[in-house]
């Protein structure tokens, strides 16, 4: 069964913003950011998860934890972030309309915190804020066939990606699959969706604003709860995602280096031949004699075969070791 929701004029505009937005960060070739902004918006991402759910270690202590240096705070917090790094960077590899995939993505997350990590509940489970139950989520014995029309829908349906990420994120937390990890789950898989299409996403810090909305966003589910349909956290979403893409343009004085440039390249071209006119033709704000150095740069590294000489040289990249 399709998930009940509304398709608005609000939802409209939103995703033609989204749209123009991405279509911006392809023209200025920040649909890979800079390779320290990556760094800098992946640490982002982790701590606002991570502090959404209770984890109180600093941003930099996070930093401190990815470069491999001790931290002073709790076996448990320490481990939410070794085990968050961990899912984040294994992001590429998870397959976004797969149950299989999904319940590994919580595995990875959850390793050591739950027994069950990786396994879906098959008991009841309530939701409490404070003293009062705020939401009952379905019977254990209804988890898995309801996350199966999930993801039907996901993979199936033709829904624009966009809207269909936020729907699976709001199914998924009222269906509360695992008994712990819920929520840093629904945030990532719908990253994991939208990377498919727009590989941008990957690399923005959407849980940051989530953080810096978090009453809002709870607010978005209960609301939505009590519709009984997700429109209102379609929308909600969709406004995240838009500023987390607008943040983006507002870096383009970023500089990209020579190695930004190559592996951007790579998603363009892909296996084909091409020469140093095709790679000039794509980063036009740079000169001959810099896409020479890259080129001369990718070669020596072995990331591209250069073919040939002088005027009838070519280039493509090699198959990744």
């Amino acid at each position: 069964m399709k998930p009940p929701y509304k398709i608005t004029g609000n939802i409209l505009k939103l995703v033609a913003s989204i749209s123009e937005r991405i279509g911006e960060i392809n023209a200025a070739h920040l649909q890979k950011p800079p390779t320290e902004l990556r760094r800098r918006n992946r640490i982002r991402t982790i701590h606002s998860s991570l502090q959404i759910e209770g984890n109180s270690l600093s941003v930099e202590q996070v930093t401190a934890i990815i470069d491999n240096k001790r931290v002073a705070g709790t076996q448990k917090e320490i481990l939410e972030v070794k085990n968050a790094i961990a899912v984040y960077d294994s992001i590429q590899r998870l397959n976004p309309y797969s149950i299989d995939s999904f319940c590994k993505a919580h595995g990875i997350l959850m390793k050591g915190l739950v027994e069950s990590a990786g396994r879906m509940r098959t008991k009841q489970v309530g939701i409490a804020k404070g003293s009062q139950v705020t939401h009952v989520a379905p019977p254990g014995a209804m988890v898995r066939p309801l996350m199966k029309d999930l993801f039907d829908y996901l993979k199936n349906d033709d829904e624009m990606l966009l809207i269909k990420s936020a729907v699976f994120h709001y199914e998924m937390e009222f269906i509360h699959p695992f008994m712990d990890g819920n929520g840093r789950m629904g945030r990532l898989w719908q990253t994991v969706i939208l990377k498919e299409g727009y590989p941008v996403f990957e690399y923005l810090p959407v849980e940051n604003l989530i953080k810096e909305r978090q009453e809002q966003y709870y607010d978005a589910l209960s609301k939505s709860d009590k519709m009984g349909e997700s429109t209102h956290f379609i929308e909600f979403m969709l406004k995240i995602l838009l500023e987390s893409l607008e943040g983006l343009l507002s870096t383009q004085n970023v500089s990209l280096t020579n190695m930004d440039r190559i592996n951007l390249f790579r998603q363009v071209v892909k296996d084909q031949f091409f020469t140093r006119k095709d790679y000039l033709l794509n980063f036009k704000e740079i000169s001959p004699a810099t896409a020479s150095r890259d080129l001369r740069l990718a070669t020596e590294n072995r990331i591209i075969e250069k073919i040939g000489d002088k005027r009838t040289t070519k280039y493509h990249y090699m198959e990744r070791e």
